[in-house]
């Protein structure tokens, strides 16, 4: 009897449990705290917290490969989806079919914005080398820049699958930080004058001209740099189901219910590859920094550009639609409307940030694209 009870006692995971894994399980909570309490991305945060909590039971075995005679754990099949990436693409075919690239097309010239504050990637990717991280793995860093999570795995899984888990989670949570990081960055870059300036209502765009836009863009961004293809084409097939408007079912399904399952499968993946190894190490603190960075570069990146656009136009775009250049959609074109509320009540800028936020996603996909053919 008192060997069955030892025997009990020595195989159950809480015996088992080191404290690199307790430590990551509090940190797994702590996110699920977040995501719940103050709503910091719950729809990612919620399902990668618990996937965290899951890969770190002990004895659990969810993430362990199959073998000739022994299937693997759950967890390690789910996350094929993410290492073959198949997940990301997915995602931005949902992302695709919900968003509105009217504003973008209507003023094309926000696509510099949109390119601007891609220069956070590559401020990060810099910075990494030289803190002696490989081209590779400074390359899956930078685009933390972004504020793009699904570009983030992706590039990660294609370029340095070891960092994933660091990754995607600092690009997250400085996706939910999007109302705080930025407002002080961008009140520092610009005067009352700029901040005031009420932008003029964009021109109508034609349905013909929104069928027209994801085809072109589509083949310009494939034939120019194939390695963007997958993200950037699948973006464009949910945006030209959209504007088609003769599917409204697949537009409504990839809208909500396909984006829903691919997230949380997309999350509980990524949390999964979370082991105490991998989490608790120096390289976390460097990744985490580097991130932030990158994102405050961006954010200030695509300010300038807007400065520097107010001038040209002889004040007619306002500096801070600069910021939601990053790919944040459409948090960060939200946080320009409310700093443009607070300088002048009559300030409309919504329509108008999301022109270079969408141009954003766009941006942050080839980034993507380029550092993967010059690194993969």
């Amino acid at each position: 009897m008192i060997n069955v009870i030892n025997e009990l006692i020595t195989t159950s995971g809480l015996f088992n449990l080191t404290i690199q894994e307790g430590i990551v399980i509090a940190l797994a909570l702590i996110l699920i705290y977040l995501a719940i309490a103050k709503e910091y991305e719950p729809y990612l945060l919620i399902p990668i917290g618990f996937g965290m909590l899951l890969a770190n039971l002990p004895l659990a075995g969810l993430m362990d490969p199959g073998t000739a005679t022994e299937n693997g754990g759950l967890l390690y099949y789910l996350y094929q989806g993410v290492g073959l990436g198949i997940f990301p693409p997915l995602i931005f075919l949902c992302l695709g079919a919900s968003t509105d690239f009217g504003p973008l097309i209507a003023n094309p010239k926000t696509l510099l914005l949109g390119g601007a504050a891609q220069f956070g990637i590559f401020a990060a990717f810099f910075g990494a080398l030289a803190l002696g991280m490989t081209p590779n793995e400074a390359a899956a860093i930078g685009i933390i820049g972004g504020a793009d999570g699904p570009t983030a795995i992706y590039t990660s899984t294609q370029l340095a699958e070891h960092l994933l888990p660091t990754i995607a989670i600092a690009a997250y949570s400085y996706m939910a930080l999007v109302p705080i990081i930025q407002p002080p960055i961008m009140r520092a870059l610009t005067t009352e004058k700029e901040r005031k300036t009420v932008m003029t209502q964009s021109r109508p765009v034609s349905k013909k001209e929104k069928i027209i836009f994801p085809i072109v863009v589509t083949l310009f961004v494939g034939l120019l740099i194939p390695s963007a293809a997958s993200l950037v084409g699948m973006l464009m097939l949910g945006n030209l189901i959209r504007e088609s408007g003769v599917v409204p079912l697949l537009t409504n399904t990839l809208e909500n219910s396909m984006m829903y399952i691919i997230t949380i499968l997309l999350g509980i993946s990524v949390g999964a590859t979370a082991n105490a190894e991998t989490l608790l190490s120096l390289n976390t603190l460097i990744i985490i920094a580097l991130g932030l960075f990158a994102f405050v570069i961006g954010t200030a990146s695509g300010v300038l550009m807007g400065k520097l656009m107010y001038k040209l136009t002889g004040g007619k775009v306002n500096p801070l639609i600069g910021s939601a250049g990053v790919s944040a959609v459409p948090m960060a074109a939200r946080v320009s409307q409310v700093e443009g509320i607070k300088a002048n009540p009559n300030n409309y800028l919504l329509m108008h940030a999301m022109g270079p936020n969408v141009a954003g996603v766009i941006g942050s996909a080839i980034a993507a694209g380029i550092l993967i053919s010059f690194f993969g």
